[in-house]
Parts: C-alpha cells; structure tokens; sequence
C-alpha cells in the first residue's frame, strides 16, 4: 500500500504513469465517460485549512470515479476537540476506503500515515502541495513544453517551490528559483533535490534576480505573498517582495512564448499583474481544472496499489 504525501517519495516512471492515467482519465471525462473505477468506494476530506479548490475537485473527482465523498471538518469532529490524531487514523481506517488531508505541518501527514491502513492523500501542507504539482505538469505537457522545459519560480520559497523543487529533480529538467532575502526555499528540501537531480540530471538554479531567473524560461510561475494564516505579516511581506512582480516587463525576458501558471488564489497587483493573469488566463484555468483530473488519477493508481 503507497501514500501520497510529497513527490519525494515517487520516481520518475511513478510520475509520468500517474501524469499519463490522468491524460487518458481526463479524455473520458471531456466525451462524459465515466467508469466505475472507484464504485462502492469512500473517501473521507479531512480539512483543518479551508479551500475552495482541493475540496470541488475531490468531491466531484470521487463522484466521477463511482465512489463517494466525505467532508470532514476538523472543527465537526472529534480531531478538533483534541482526539489525537493517531487514533483518528485508527477509526476512519475502519470506515474508509482513502483518506484526504489538508493540514498545517508535514508531520501531521506523517503521523496519520504511519497509523493508517487505508492510503493517505496530501490535499497540502505548509512543506509541499504535490497534487498541485502534478496540475501544473499536465498543464505543461498538454501545451507541449515538457520536452527541454525551462522553469522559473518567482517568489517566496514555500510549499510549492519546495514541490517544483521535488518535481524538477525526480524529472530531470532546469529550474530556476528566486526568492527575496529571508523568504528562501528550504535547506533540507534543497539538499534532497540536489541530490535527486544528480540521478535525473536536472539543473537547480538559486538566481540573484527574479530577470535572471526569467530570462529564456519557456515557462513562468509564482504564488501568493501571503499565505493563509500569515496575514499578520501582510504589510511587511508587500514590503519585502517589492521587484517580484510578474508583470509584463517580467514576462518579457522570458521565452516569446512562454506560459504563466499560478496555483491560485491571486492577488493581482501583488504576486501578478492583472495584465499578465489575463493574458494567460487560458493556461491558468486548464491548470486549475487539471486538479480534478490528477487527483483522480491518484486514487485509481493508490487504490491499484493495495
């Protein structure tokens, strides 16, 4: 039986058959065929951060696939009220056929795996967002870009720079991330993929400038400067960010072809230009609605696993 909890734990072939289920899965989605993968099946969303995305595209993902969903609010049950976490894994083990977080700290995923006896899946922590990821790769590979794929991350060094980090090194392509002073990707994250890139051969770039990072990139991400529960430091990371923008004027030193993608929410004006989001709404959308697709893909491929 396998978990899901971050890219770390996949190799490359594990990657690109999940990235190809998810294919074939979205094409008989779009001609409105569903097959009972999952039929008879449950799968209870445990959510101790809110979300709009992550819960529509499992709900309906699960549905689609003939099973059913379950909601599970950490402040509804008894995981809010100090039930350790453990024993929760206990219970719904019994009652579940799969299990989705989306929750604070990795080690929380880590600690309800170790107990659980149905796979678990990451909806998101605040060390890495692989579904995420895993959109973002479809998105590229749909247009084309995921042969000699060039990428560059703008912004803070967060859950999901540390999953393009994972992503780059178990695949093998270039990846360029700047970050400002202070809100760099993890040491530990970094290590792990520099030492998977020696097996892959892709290249981990830390730039100096976001221009540098940019500059002949095919394609351009970023995320939020302010995640949920760093709203308290809004002011100062606004302040902090200051030349990161994805603007137009960003976008240019890219390749002229290049696409933008952005896990959303975003905060045009900040992170993004409204301009640029736009522009490349197209890509931002597909990468969104992808979400459904791979999350999909990861419950036919953990439940082949068991």
């Amino acid at each position: 039986m396998r978990h899901f909890l971050t890219l770390r734990d996949f190799n490359k072939e594990e990657i690109l058959e999940i990235i190809s289920l998810a294919k074939n899965i979205k094409d008989e989605t779009k001609r409105r065929e569903f097959k009972p993968y999952m039929t008879g099946k449950f799968l209870g969303m445990i959510f101790e951060k809110s979300s709009t995305r992550t819960r529509v595209s499992f709900e309906v993902g699960i549905r689609q696939l003939g099973g059913t969903p379950l909601f599970l609010s950490s402040a509804d049950i008894q995981l809010g009220r100090g039930e350790p976490l453990k024993d929760t894994a206990r219970v719904l083990s019994r009652m579940v056929d799969m299990v989705m977080i989306r929750t604070f700290g990795q080690e929380r995923l880590e600690e309800f795996a170790k107990y659980s006896s149905v796979p678990l899946i990451s909806g998101l922590s605040d060390m890495y967002h692989p579904m995420q990821l895993l959109a973002d790769y479809l998105t590229i590979c749909e247009r084309g870009y995921d042969k000699n794929l060039i990428t560059a991350y703008i912004g803070d060094g967060n859950n999901i720079a540390h999953s393009w980090l994972m992503l780059s090194s178990k695949l093998g392509f270039e990846l360029r991330i700047c970050s400002p002073k202070g809100y760099e990707v993890n040491k530990n994250v970094l290590n792990n993929a520099y030492n998977f890139a020696e097996k892959s051969g892709a290249k981990i770039i830390l730039c100096d400038t976001p221009q540098n990072a940019v500059t002949g990139a095919n394609v351009v991400t970023t995320d939020t400067w302010i995640s949920m529960g760093q709203e308290s430091e809004k002011e100062r990371r606004i302040r902090d960010f200051e030349g990161f923008i994805v603007d137009d004027k960003m976008m240019d030193y890219a390749q002229k072809e290049a696409i933008f993608l952005h896990c959303l929410p975003a905060y045009r004006g900040f992170e993004v230009s409204d301009e640029v989001f736009e522009k490349h709404s197209e890509e931002i959308f597909d990468e969104a609605e992808n979400r459904l697709h791979v999350q999909k893909a990861v419950m036919v491929w953990l439940d082949k696993q068991r």
